[in-house]
Formats: structure tokens, C-alpha cells, sequence
């Protein structure tokens, strides 16, 4: 594959945010300006250019509403009906989810939602030489919190079993991967995960796993109310204060999932570990650094926790339909919403007390003198950027 030009890119969930990142890095030219001719973006919800805040392409094609819950026949003609060239993709990009929170059920709905994806594609291009799935480090159990098993398995690697029964028949991700591996076998195309830990990144919808979000509405709202120099207590405990992970910015992710698509010969059939840096960091490193973009000091939950970020922010509803008006900001991004799931920002800077830091040696073999690494300031700050850019932040 590599800089032939005809490489066309297909991204589901291209709102989301690594969806969204995806589509910025090819359009910003990644890995090289004439890697890709076109990239086709699709998205559930509505969403235009404007509040797409990609550059503007004419490699770009945009496209919402296509049901991927919808039967393959049906999912084909739109397809075929709404997407130009739809026979030259060579490149799947499968960031599409739907949330259940019954496990059996969000196995059923993504494992179809992928097979029809993949199967209506692999139908309509011969062109079709690779498709990136992501998972996350669900897939080493970090969810289960008290019962994650590889505690005295640090760093985490992509080498470890799946976790152990009952939750393991609860993961969607295994799913997926079974699917793939089925669909692939035999075929001119090939498949790799890429394995974040917490996403730090921008979304031009809401998005209920933002974290990035709920921080920059949540201290823009403090910094109003509080005014420059005020400080915030860390929202969790002293124990999540200490604990060691990595964070996995939008644009690293993005960029080694691309050139994991453009060289199977290295990614092929391989799940890896996707984040910043090779050493991982702790929100009292973090903390501070995040509080400073908004003119805050960040300070450590030595008395108690500080306010819960979502719950600071509806209580604060008032003050934040004022700042909409005196900044211009977007309306529709605080407030009663079905994607407002508030206990995200509580769970990931509290539940999450113990260390799950990644080994990062495999995505760096494998991404060679391509590989890239950044720091916390640059990753939280290109978010936040981009928020304010977005109109969305003050």
C-alpha cells in the first residue's frame, strides 16, 4: 500500500473522538499528502463541516445518518446511493459503538453492526486490504476494579490472556476480534486493534466518554465563578491521586492506527497498546498541569475530594446558559441530553485507585522511526484548543 494515492479510508464513527481524529490526520496530510485520495467520514448523528472542524479537502466526503443497525441488503444500497467511489476503499476504520448496559445485548448489537459493516465493504470493493478496530484496556479487565486480574501484571501487556470467566463472556471487544479473525480468513485484507486506555481528545458532539470535556465546561464554569488563581481540589482521592496509567491523546492514536493500516505486514492479525508516552504519569502530575489552562491551580485531595465535575456542572446550569451569551459560545452541550452520562468523570478520577500503566514497546516496534511520543500538556491543551476553536468552551 503505503504512498500510491489510491488509498481511500472509510471511518465509522467518524464524530467520535477517535473517529474525529482520524479524519483530521488524513486530511492533515498523515502519513504523507498523497498517502490517501479521499476519505469518506460517516457519522450516526447529524454533523456539519462547520461543526466538524476538520480543514476543509476535497479529499472530504461527509456523511450522516446511515444506519449500520439496519440488514446488509439495506445497508448496501445506502452505501452504494450515498457514498462516490464506495468500490475504491481500501481502508476501514471501524470506530462505530453502541452503548448497552446490559452486557449480552451490547455484544449482539456491535458484533452486528461490525459484521455488516465489514461484510457490505468487503462485498462492494476489492480494493479492501485492512480494517482497524479499537478496544481499550477494558480488554485487561480495568473495569472490573476490584477484580482487575493483572495487578501484580505491571505493565500491561498485550501478551495476557483474556480475563477470566464470568466477565470474559461479558467483553464485546473478544467478540469483535473472533469476528474479524473469521471474516479475514483467507482474504486479500487483514485486521489489528489498537488497545487506549482513557481517551483525551476533542469532539465536536457530546460524547459521554470525553473526559476532556467534562474538564474544560466543568473549570471554565469553576474559573467563572471562582475567578484566575483559584484553586481546585483534585475531584478523586489521594489513592487515584497516586496511581499510574498512560493517556492515549486522540492524534497518537489516530496516527498509529493509520500507519498500522498502511503496513500489515507489522500489524496484521496484532492487537496493541495505543498512548502518549512510555512512561506513564499520575493525575498529581496531571492535575496541576490540565488547571493551568484555565488559569486555575490544581491542588491535591489532601481534605476530601473536590466537587464532582458532572454534577458541579448541572448544578451550575444557570451560570453556564450566561457564559453561552457573554462568550458566544455553542448552545446544546450542557444539559439534559441522552448521551449526558454523568458518572463517567466519577468513575475514571475516583473508581480507578489502583496502577494499570501500559507497556509500550510493541506500538513503538512496530511504528519504527515513525513513532512519536507527547507529553501531558500537549495532549490535554490540543483538546482544549480545539474546544475553544469549536466554540464550545470560553
Amino acid at each position: 500500500m503505503g504512498s500510491t494515492a489510491t488509498n481511500h479510508a472509510l471511518v465509522f464513527g467518524a464524530s467520535g473522538i477517535t473517529g474525529w481524529a482520524i479524519v483530521n490526520a488524513i486530511l492533515n496530510d498523515y502519513p504523507a499528502a498523497d498517502t490517501f485520495s479521499k476519505v469518506t467520514a460517516l457519522t450516526n448523528r447529524p454533523l456539519t463541516p462547520e461543526q466538524a472542524q476538520w480543514p476543509q479537502s476535497d479529499k472530504l466526503q461527509l456523511a450522516s445518518g446511515v444506519d449500520l443497525q439496519s440488514d446488509a441488503s439495506a445497508l448496501e444500497a445506502e452505501l452504494r446511493s450515498r457514498i462516490p467511489d464506495i468500490e475504491t476503499v481500501s481502508v476501514v476504520y471501524f470506530f462505530a459503538y453502541i452503548m448497552d448496559m446490559t452486557p449480552a445485548t451490547e455484544i449482539a448489537i456491535n458484533v452486528q453492526i461490525l459484521r455488516n459493516a465489514v461484510s457490505v465493504v468487503e462485498k462492494i470493493s476489492p480494493n479492501l486490504k485492512f480494517v482497524v478496530l479499537p478496544t481499550g484496556t477494558k480488554a485487561y479487565g480495568v473495569h472490573l476494579v476490584d477484580e482487575f486480574p493483572w495487578k501484580n501484571e505491571l505493565p500491561l501487556k498485550e501478551s495476557l490472556p483474556r480475563i477470566p470467566e464470568p466477565h470474559a463472556s461479558q467483553m464485546f471487544y473478544y467478540n469483535q476480534l473472533d469476528l474479524l479473525k473469521e471474516l479475514s480468513a483467507g482474504k486479500e485484507w487483514s485486521y489489528c486493534s489498537v488497545m487506549p486506555d482513557v481517551i483525551v481528545g476533542f469532539v465536536p458532539n457530546n460524547n459521554v466518554y470525553c473526559l476532556a470535556q467534562w474538564l474544560s465546561i466543568y473549570l471554565s464554569i469553576y474559573r467563572e465563578i471562582n475567578g484566575e488563581g483559584a484553586e481546585v481540589v483534585f475531584p478523586g482521592t489521594m489513592e487515584s491521586w497516586k496511581i499510574k496509567s498512560n493517556d492515549s491523546s486522540q492524534d497518537i492514536i489516530a496516527r498509529f492506527a493509520i500507519h498500522a493500516s498502511l503496513n500489515p505486514g507489522v500489524s496484521a492479525e496484532q492487537d496493541f497498546n495505543t498512548a502518549d508516552h512510555s512512561r506513564p504519569s499520575s493525575w498529581s502530575a496531571k492535575w496541576p498541569i490540565i488547571c493551568d489552562y484555565f488559569g486555575l491551580k490544581g491542588v491535591a485531595p489532601e481534605k476530601g475530594s473536590g466537587p464532582d465535575p458532572a454534577r458541579y456542572i448541572m448544578e451550575n446550569q444557570a451560570k453556564w446558559v450566561e457564559m453561552e451569551t457573554k462568550f458566544g459560545l455553542r448552545a446544546g452541550h450542557v444539559g439534559k441530553n441522552e448521551r449526558s452520562f454523568q458518572f463517567f468523570p466519577y468513575f475514571i478520577m475516583t473508581m480507578f485507585n489502583f496502577d494499570r500503566q501500559l507497556d509500550m514497546g510493541k506500538m513503538h516496534a512496530a511504528w519504527g522511526t515513525k513513532a512519536e511520543e507527547i507529553n501531558t500538556q500537549q495532549a490535554w491543551y490540543t483538546a482544549f484548543d480545539r474546544f475553544r476553536k469549536a466554540k464550545i468552551i470560553p
